[in-house]
């Protein structure tokens, strides 16, 4: 018998499909609708610590088809990709400090990580801003200045290890209580940004994050699925990698930061089962000091070079394909979220590094290695996939371009400049052709002599003063290595006489152009430690006891 339909139960069940089809489009993209009804952009700042153009793919390189990182990659290629973006102090807590307050060390107040004090609490930073004009913060990973931070609603950064962290097993303050957590650094915190995204926040409001990971910091320690990636490969080297620092004796051939300087602990040897305490990091730290050096017995020295970087390289690279995985981990959430088109995400250091090149390691240098920081942008409201910038922008622009995009104004005044436009793909007729750079911290650590200088598109000129007085031009046009010191050379006199009057006209822009006796006094102060130490506790410096070596 067939059913007869009237219009009453036509029009029913009408308004069931159309309901029903609302219902589970509204399931599918409940972010999306999230993310329609917010008028301001997520932001999400990625930083790494000691991340290196060099490790990078997307920047190329001779790592690149070995130690490929297809997340970073990604943000790349559906984003922004800066090829210029340049850091005012080139040394992990002094960068931070001017990334968050948009200013150089002389007026932020923090110089140097070593007997540094803490970052001052009292200063304007942009998350505080972010916080002030209803965004939702929130901090993850490393913090690494001493002070309390400011302006998160939640925050949960590394506090062992004078805040440097602990890649196994690592203790964090979560809002100011010590937890201690097991397992791995870079998956640790990405668990933790992850879990406020979704369960935290209220996601009817903006927010910001900042997303800071310890790797790959020294003693680039890898996730165990990593230890042996290319264990049966022998990377390649630097093409400056056997640097003689003709011409730079002083400067750049007198650091203590060369391959030679890797300690027992860098090159993951165990320590016997009978030292303890001071002893054992006694005798893990040996090869940080001139004198010592760590290889196997009967090794010649150029092997033992190659030794070294090669141990050192593997760690290293293993340590940011952590990092790459975890990022993919993030841009997968605001894929599945609809949370991609409002969301601007950031990947950045807070500086660059030296993976060899030179024959050193760690940063510190107005040297390309260090003075470039990787630095890419995906917005899809804003930005154009694939694009390129060549500009010269420095970390204090962080935050001022932050907010613009954010649509937040303050009567707070900042020394950096919004790059807005840059992004858009209208960078300004008057933008800045030069940056202006300076290096406190000596002798602790790596023994790298404070300087100042400014970099231009063309050129480096940069003056080493401290207890020598070495001025060094690189033409980076002819010289991209920057191996030649033409500081002496007739032909670039003119060059020369420009840009010291350009130097003096920044320095004087950014108010530091103190006496080179007050900028020793700088060096020479001790502005307290990072972290309170308890009464005879002893630090890795002072195992170290580089006192005895150099003065």
């Amino acid at each position: 018998m067939k059913r007869k339909i009237t219009l009453a139960s036509l029009l029913a069940l009408t308004a069931f499909v159309v309901f029903a089809s609302f219902s589970c489009k509204n399931d599918s993209n409940k972010a999306t609708n999230e993310e329609e009804s917010q008028e301001k952009p997520n932001i999400i700042y990625v930083m790494a610590d000691d991340l290196t153009i060099q490790a990078i793919s997307a920047y190329g390189g001779i790592y690149k088809d070995i130690a490929p990182t297809p997340n970073i990659d990604r943000l790349a290629n559906e984003g922004m990709l800066f090829e210029d973006v340049l850091c005012t102090n080139a040394i992990c807590g002094p960068s931070r400090a001017s990334i968050l307050t948009g200013d150089y060390s002389n007026v932020n107040g923090y110089y140097k990580n070593e007997s540094g004090g803490k970052f001052d609490a009292s200063k304007w930073t942009f998350p505080q801003e972010f916080q002030k004009n209803g965004y939702q913060t929130s901090l993850f990973g490393k913090w690494h200045l001493g002070s309390e931070p400011k302006g998160f609603d939640v925050f949960k950064y590394h506090n062992s290890a004078g805040q440097q962290g602990h890649y196994w097993d690592p203790v964090y303050n979560e809002n100011g209580k010590d937890v201690k957590e097991t397992g791995y650094s870079s998956n640790l915190t990405t668990n933790f940004a992850l879990n406020w995204l979704e369960n935290q926040r209220d996601k009817s409001a903006p927010f910001l994050m900042l997303l800071q990971y310890k790797a790959p910091h020294r003693p680039w320690e890898p996730d165990h699925k990593y230890e042996k990636l290319w264990e049966d490969v022998e990377m390649p080297y630097p093409v400056t990698f056997n640097d003689d620092y003709k011409g730079r004796e002083l400067t750049a051939g007198d650091t203590e930061m060369t391959v030679d300087f890797f300690s027992r602990r860098d090159m993951k040897l165990k320590s016997p089962d009978s030292l303890e305490g001071k002893e054992r990091l006694a005798w893990e730290f040996y090869g940080a000091k001139p004198g010592e050096l760590v290889q196997p017995e009967g090794m010649s020295y150029q092997d033992g070079r190659k030794w070294r970087y090669q141990n050192f390289i593997k760690d290293y690279l293993a340590c940011v394909k952590s990092v790459d995985d975890n990022l993919g981990r993030v841009l997968d959430y605001l894929d599945k979220n609809g949370l991609t088109n409002n969301t601007m995400i950031v990947l950045t250091s807070d500086q660059g590094f030296y993976l060899g090149d030179h024959g050193f390691f760690d940063k510190r240098f107005i040297y390309e290695e260090s003075l470039r920081m990787p630095f890419i942008v995906r917005f899809p409201k804003m930005v154009k996939p694939g694009s390129v910038n060549h500009d010269i922008i420095s970390n204090i622009d962080f935050a001022p371009t932050f907010m613009d995009i954010a649509g937040i104004n303050t009567d707070h005044e900042v020394q950096g400049k919004s790059f807005k436009k840059v992004l858009q793909g209208n960078t300004p007729e008057d933008w800045q052709q030069a940056m202006y750079y300076h290096y406190y911290e000596f002798p602790y650590w790596h023994h790298v002599q404070p300087h100042y200088g400014i970099r231009t598109p063309q050129y480096t000129l940069a003056h080493f003063y401290y207890n020598i007085d070495v001025w060094e031009l690189y033409d980076r046009e002819k010289d991209p290595n920057e191996l030649h010191n033409i500081i002496n050379d007739p032909q670039y006199s003119n060059v020369v006489e420009h840009l010291k009057e350009e130097l003096k006209g920044l320095m004087k822009q950014y108010g530091d152009d103190e006496s080179l006796a007050d900028f020793r006094k700088i060096t020479d102060k001790d502005f307290g430690l990072i972290v309170d130490k308890p009464d005879g506790e002893t630090s890795v410096r002072d195992i170290v006891n580089k006192n005895n070596t150099r003065k």
